[in-house]
């Protein structure tokens, strides 16, 4: 019997040197986990109960479990690269088969989908032209290059100061004469086909207290006024009383672009004795814009910059977590499968539920202990020793059995 012990020792003992040897092997390979070999003993069976004074006849592994600690984090400078800090698992499609994997080491192929170095697509929820993102099934994520399309403008905010204290001028209105108005601003503004164009507004002190007219131009263009009215009143304290809101009536452009109209809104706007003064003035039409590039929240979220200073959303990856991780079979290459002893996976956006967060241009690293492993390594080193020692003993007592007389 002391042979069946000393070789399954043996037996044990080697198979938890190659854990430890691949957990040595893959100690620079992100997302890795490290396995630990785990025994039971083992007894014979018997016809007639197992007694008090059973001796057991070895050990075998038990199992070999993964441990699905957090490894650390490291920065990198590729903005694809993604790290899990917390619970879950990347989804990918691996040619219409679902996997799971903790590596964030992920590029854009030559079709802009997000894949690993495998070839296998990353996926979360896509999202349309409008940037509103498709919560349903998740499918592979890409990264659309396409130029953003241009938004007409639709609205002016204009807050401004006005000077009580000026004098009304006496000359008719002409934009060419500066004496013919108190004060001008200008922005810029888009038509439907992204081309810039340059609003000009006058303000002219009315003989009438506490009115002010306001005059606009397209691109230094003919001026017209605004409608349904274009005075501004102001009450004996300052505050706007009439006037706020304003529409620019329908321009024609040389462009091509469809003729342009949009709101003027003054709400906010003063008329103190002080300096003239602009506090806000902004609208919100822009032109089309390039990919200039993109970055992942926290919450996956994937969000494009442009040329034209806008941003919209592209996509947001998803993260799948299982009830018992360690159920999950080891395919090679970073990857998991989902199994019935993992449970079915739960799909859902980072930060929710048990799900952790992401970081973006960093990837997370081997969780193997390089230090303690070399420990374990002389200590399975030992037992293999030892197990062969019982062997040799029990060879020495076999020989001296041989050897009598």
């Amino acid at each position: 019997m002391s042979f069946q012990q000393g070789l399954s020792g043996l037996n044990a003992a080697a198979k938890n040197l190659d854990v430890i040897g691949n957990n040595v092997s893959n100690s620079g390979t992100v997302g890795f986990k490290q396995s630990q070999a785990q025994f039971s003993d083992v007894y014979a069976n018997s016809l007639t109960g197992s007694g008090g004074s059973n001796i057991g006849i070895g050990t075998k592994v038990a199992v070999v479990a993964q441990q699905f600690t957090q490894g650390n984090i490291t920065s990198t400078n590729n903005p694809l690269d993604i790290a899990i800090n917390g619970g879950g698992f990347f989804r990918m499609d691996n040619n219409g088969e679902v996997n799971y994997q903790r590596n964030g080491q992920f590029q854009l192929d030559r079709t802009g989908f997000i894949v690993s170095s495998g070839g296998a697509r990353l996926t979360g929820y896509t999202a349309n032209a409008s940037g509103v993102l498709s919560t349903g099934a998740p499918a592979p994520l890409s990264i659309n290059t396409a130029d953003l399309a241009p938004q007409v403008t639709s609205g002016v905010n204009a807050v401004l100061n006005l000077d009580s204290s000026v004098v009304a001028p006496t000359a008719a209105f002409d934009p060419n004469d500066p004496l013919s108005f108190n004060n001008s601003t200008s922005v810029s503004v888009y038509d439907s086909l992204g081309n810039q164009h340059t609003l000009q507004m006058f303000y002219v002190k009315s003989a009438v207290p506490g009115n002010w007219n306001v005059h606009a131009s397209l691109d230094g263009g003919a001026t017209f006024t605004p409608t349904p009215s274009n005075v501004l009143t102001f009450d004996s304290s300052g505050g706007l009383t009439a006037g706020a809101a304003m529409t620019i009536p329908a321009q024609a452009l040389t462009t091509g672009a469809a003729p342009l109209t949009f709101a003027l809104d003054y709400t906010g706007t003063t008329q103190f004795g002080s300096a003239f003064s602009v506090n806000t003035l902004n609208q919100d039409g822009y032109t089309s814009g390039r990919l200039a590039g993109f970055n992942i929240g926290a919450d996956g979220t994937i969000l494009g910059r442009y040329t034209n200073g806008q941003s919209a959303v592209l996509g947001q990856v998803v993260l799948a977590n299982f009830a018992n991780p360690n159920g999950l079979q080891p395919l090679g290459n970073n990857m998991w499968a989902e199994t019935a002893t993992s449970g079915s996976a739960l799909v859902g956006a980072p930060d929710t539920g048990s799900l952790g967060v992401l970081q973006s241009s960093a990837v997370e690293d081997s969780n193997v202990d390089l230090t303690a492993e070399l420990v374990n390594m002389i200590t399975a080193q030992r037992v293999y020793q030892a197990n062969a020692q019982t062997i040799k003993a029990q060879d020495a007592v076999l020989q001296t059995l041989v050897n009598l007389r």
